[in-house]
Formats: structure tokens, sequence, C-alpha cells
């Protein structure tokens, strides 16, 4: 119990942390307002009206009167040759911003919870965790649920309005294809694409027969593998929909920054690096191209392989959190590339012919920094799903950092006996330290059913799911954006 105490004295600690600076020290705050981003502003009417000549009018009360403000509206030719002004990002600027503080609180949780996580790695290190919960993967499923809501808020929208019947098509097709591509993936045979689902379903079904039976139920299994296959295809094929407009972003954002930094030969690289990350992560769960080929196969003038099967495993944990990284790093030039859309949007407006209204016009322009923080999460929300499902994958799939694997031989469960009538508690009658053996008993039970095996096997397939679609939907995306600007 010594590690659980520590891990509490650990979430004690962050939630003060959250509760005295989390309203005083953000890092998402951090990231928008002082990494130099800079926001085009609308002309004002004075100064449309200035350049398209129209007289200044004289105030009528009465007329067009709104919460003390006069409303004008106005036609302006839309090639009116006119240069947006520029202003930094400040906090006043963003606090009223649309998804503001579910940015900010996804963005700054998720922070608290990879140092919660790191310091129970190191703890951890020096007491292994027996019996005890690991509170860390708390909270990681809460930063999973978090970013998975904010996803979810966001591609309803596409639902209610009724001006978004193409994004709403595109969710519903894209939501059929991945489910098509998840069920194709989830047959391919384990000795090319190793998932670990059919050791996963092994394992369960066999622990949780054996709870079931020592329950006094006869059962052959808990669910056949055609339907357990078929919900994880379903559940993949909805996070294909949910990945796919930020894909889509991302994509447009990426292909902005490639045009801006054309002479920044660094940045051109780091940015490629961080497009193709997520395709050198999918390629490392197929088996011939990379576990083979490192672990397996001994080149001319080497006496064994590259590397051994453990430090393969602790390479591709290593190399995800890498890819998440330098793509928070790369994070403020990418919504530096958004937000120079309203330039963009002012520079194809001068080509067309005909009139805009000023209201249009400077919603037009206004519209880029209101949906700033939409496209911050759209960015952030994919990356943080993929980081703390590997951070589980590694934790619960029993995997070190340096490359060790713990034990995982495959032991017949012993699952504990129910209670008998002598030791049945009523409400009343229980103490804590009764309650606190129910919930140990009840936890030993999970543990028997959920083993090693059972978490590599789901959380290997949401990691490789997660970085496939991350890949897939901005490869679409480019495909998109490469086809229209050479129409």
């Amino acid at each position: 119990m010594a590690l659980l105490g520590a891990q509490l004295v650990i979430t004690l600690i962050m939630v003060s942390v959250i509760q005295k600076l989390g309203s005083h020290i953000s890092i998402a705050k951090w990231l928008l307002c002082s990494t130099g981003l800079t926001r085009y502003l609308y002309p004002t009417d004075q100064k449309l009206k200035t350049l398209v000549g129209i007289p200044k009018e004289k105030h009528r009360k009465g007329k067009h009167i709104e919460n003390g403000k006069t409303l004008e509206t106005f036609q302006i030719p839309r090639n009116l040759d006119i240069t947006l002004e520029t202003a930094p990002v400040t906090s006043l600027d963003v606090i009223h911003l649309k998804f503001y503080a579910d940015f900010q609180w996804l963005f700054d949780f998720s922070i608290y919870g990879a140092i919660v996580y790191i310091m129970t790695e190191v703890y951890n290190n020096w007491y292994p965790i027996k019996d005890e919960i690991n509170l860390s993967m708390l909270w990681c499923c809460l930063i999973i649920g978090f970013a998975f809501k904010i996803l979810i808020a966001l591609w309803v929208q596409y639902f209610k309005s009724e001006e978004s019947i193409g994004e709403r098509s595109t969710c519903i097709v894209t939501g059929f294809s991945y489910l098509l591509i998840a069920m194709m993936v989830l047959i391919v045979d384990e000795n090319t694409l190793e998932l670990g689902l059919d050791t996963a379903y092994t394992s369960f079904n066999h622990t949780a027969s054996v709870f079931l039976i020592n329950q006094g139920l006869l059962s052959s299994g808990p669910a056949s593998k055609i339907f357990i296959k078929f919900t994880l295809a379903v559940f993949c094929g909805f996070l294909g929909s949910l990945f796919t407009f930020p894909g889509l972003r991302v994509s447009k954002m990426h292909w902005d920054t490639l045009r801006y930094h054309k002479d920044n030969k660094l940045l051109l690289i780091l940015a490629n690096l961080s497009y193709v990350f997520p395709l050198i992560l999918v390629s490392l769960w197929i088996k011939p191209i990379s576990r083979d080929y490192l672990t397996v196969r001994i080149f001319s003038g080497m006496t064994k392989p590259l590397m051994t099967a453990s430090v393969f495993e602790s390479l591709r944990l290593i190399v995800i959190i890498i890819a998440v990284v330098l793509k928070i790093i790369l994070m403020p030039v990418y919504l530096q590339s958004y937000l120079n859309l309203a330039h963009q949007r002012l520079e194809i407006q001068k080509k067309e012919a005909g009139r805009i209204s000023n209201i249009e016009f400077q919603k037009k322009i206004a519209a880029v920094f209101y949906y700033l923080c939409v496209v911050a999460l759209q960015y952030i929300a994919p990356l943080i799903i993929c980081l703390y499902c590997t951070l589980m994958y590694k934790t619960l799939g029993g995997y070190s950092w340096e490359g060790i694997y713990k034990n995982l031989e495959l032991e017949e469960c012993q699952v504990p006996q129910p209670f008998s009538g002598s030791k049945m508690f009523t409400d009343d009658d229980k103490t804590v330290t009764e309650r606190a053996q129910e919930f140990q008993l009840a936890l030993s039970s999970m543990k028997q059913i959920f083993t090693i095996e059972v978490y590599r096997g789901i959380f290997g397939l949401a990691t490789w799911w997660t970085c496939f679609t991350l890949f897939a939907t901005t490869a679409m995306g480019m495909l998109y954006q490469s086809y229209f600007n050479n129409v």
C-alpha cells in the first residue's frame, strides 16, 4: 500500500496545483498569446468608406440603432485594393473566443496528467506496482475522455447546422469508409500486422470463462470473436469520422506552412518529418518490414540483429512520443498559417468581380480569428488521444522504457470465491476496512480477467489505429489541396 499512498500524495499535490495555479499559469494561454501569433484586423466602416469614396453621413437618431451602436450596410467592390492591418494575439483577445475554455482545460489538464504519469513512473522504478491501483492510468483515462468529448462536440456541430450539409455528408461517408477499412484490417493475420488482438481474445475468453465458472455460471466464453471484432471496427469507423475534419484542417495548415516558409530549410525538414511520422509509426506494426527486419534479420558483417525484441517494443513507444512532441512544438507555426487565411481570403476576393456588403466582408475576415481555438482543438485533441493511448499501452501492456518485458506467462486465474453469507455486510454494518476489502476483491477479479495480453490487444489497436487515421486524414487533405491548387 506504500505505492498507493505515494500516488495519492502525487494526485493531491497536482489537484492543489490545479486549484491554486491553474487560473494564473496556463500553458494553453501561453501557447496562444506568447509565441508570436499575429492576427489580421478587419477594416472599419470608416476606412472602407474612405477607400470607396462614400461621403460620411451625419448620424441620424432612431435609424439602425442596436445597443447604442449604429449599424450601416453598404456595398464595396470585391476587387477593392485594401491592406489588412495586423496585431499580436493577446489574452484579452482569446478569452472571448469560441471553445477557448475547452482548449485551455484540455491542454493544461493533459500537461498535469503527463506530470503525474512521469512522477508515478519514476516512483514505480523503485517500488514496482503489485496489487495497487496505478492512479496515473485514471488520469490518462480522464484525459482521453475529455479529448473525445470535445471532438464529439465539434463533430456534432456539423449535424446541427442546416448550412453544413457538405460537412455532414463528409463525416458520414468517411465514417463508413473507415469502418470498411477497419474490418479489412481486423482480418489481417497477426504475422503481418501484429496488433495482438487474437492473443487478447484468447486470454480474455479463457480468464472470463474461469471467472464465470467459479461464480457458479456455466459459460464457454463471454462473446464470439466476430462480434468483438465488429464492435472494434465500428469504434474505429467512428474515430475515423471524428478525425476527418481535424486531419483536413491540419493538411491545409501544413500546405500553407510549406508555402510561407519555403526559404527556411530547417523548418521545412521538421514540418515534413512531422507530417510523415504517422506513416512511420504505422509501419512499425507491420511485422515483415519492421520487427523481422530489425530483430530477426542478421546483416552481413554482424553476428546478431540490430536490436532485441524488447528494445524494439520500447522503440515504438518512444518514437510515438517524439512524433507528438514535435507536432506540439510546431503548433504555433501551424496556427499562424491558419491565421494567414484572412489574408488569403482577401487576395482571392480581389480576383472576383461584383460587389459585397461591408458586413459580409468584415465577417469573412473576423471569422478566421474567431475560430482559432476550434482549430487549435482540432490540432491538439487527436495528438492527446494518441499520446495517452500510448502511455496506457506501455503501462497496462507491461512494457518498459528500457526494453525489458515483464513476466507474461499465462497462468490460470484463481479467482477468489464470492463472499459467503456470514461474510456479507449490509450498508449499515460495513466499516471502512470491510469496504476496502470488498473493493480490493473486485479489483483483483478485474485484474484476473483483463490480463496484460488483453490490454496489449486493446491499446495496441487504439494506438495503431490513431496513428493510421492521423496519416490517412492528412494524406486525404493533401490530395485535396494539391488537386484544387492545380486546377
